[in-house]
């Protein structure tokens, strides 16, 4: 399956696409993880211009991010409008399956006296999901809990919301996000992640 990644530079993004490039799937994201490159400024580009990246993919991944240091601003314009944008150019080019990196915390308001750039991460979060949902696409939803560098366990929590905050390592992450993109069961699903006791393939197929 050739799986397009958007944010392919970013830690989780990276990760998911060497698990990807190893188990055979074509990954277009960031060459030096065993995928494809593909250079294209989602702030910028027309859903059309998207569209055309992803003829003739099976899935999509959004694993896009305004990154630290970027302020209110950027969060909206990437971590909203490009998902918006790539769910569209995936409407457009036929692509049904989309997995969509979220956050905890998203789907509700931020929490009274939140730092105004955590703030707006989560609204627009919360509205890139708002937006998922609306579309007639096979999306699922994915929130991780506080990311981590650790190695992976391959044990982890996953369901639907609410699930208590906790650590997860993107490793984690990356290979839960590759389970999910193969298990039907999981459509239609806003998922939370941490850490836990449950392997990963066998916590994605208890996903109904």
């Amino acid at each position: 399956m050739r799986v397009v990644i958007a944010g392919g530079h970013g830690k989780v993004a990276l990760l998911l696409e060497r698990l990807l490039a190893q188990r055979g799937d074509q990954v277009a994201a960031v060459q030096q993880a065993g995928a494809e490159a593909v250079v294209c400024d989602l702030e910028a580009a027309s859903a059309g211009d998207v569209a055309v990246l992803l003829s003739g993919a099976g899935a999509v991944v959004f694993a896009a991010g305004a990154g630290a240091g970027s302020g209110a601003p950027r969060k909206d314009s990437v971590d909203r409008g490009a998902s918006v944008l790539l769910a569209d150019a995936a409407e457009r080019a036929g692509v049904r399956r989309f997995v969509q990196v979220s956050s905890m915390g998203a789907g509700q308001p931020p929490r009274p006296g939140t730092d105004e750039v955590w703030a707006a991460y989560i609204t627009a979060k919360t509205a890139a999901e708002d937006d998922l949902r609306s579309r007639d696409l096979d999306w699922t939803i994915l929130r991780p809990g506080r990311l981590t560098d650790a190695p992976a366990t391959g044990l982890i929590r996953l369901a639907a919301a609410p699930v208590p905050r906790g650590p997860v390592p993107r490793a984690d992450v990356a290979a839960v996000i590759a389970a999910l993109l193969d298990e039907p069961g999981t459509r239609h699903q806003t998922l939370e992640l941490i850490g836990g006791d449950t392997p990963v393939a066998a916590a994605v197929r208890g996903i109904r």
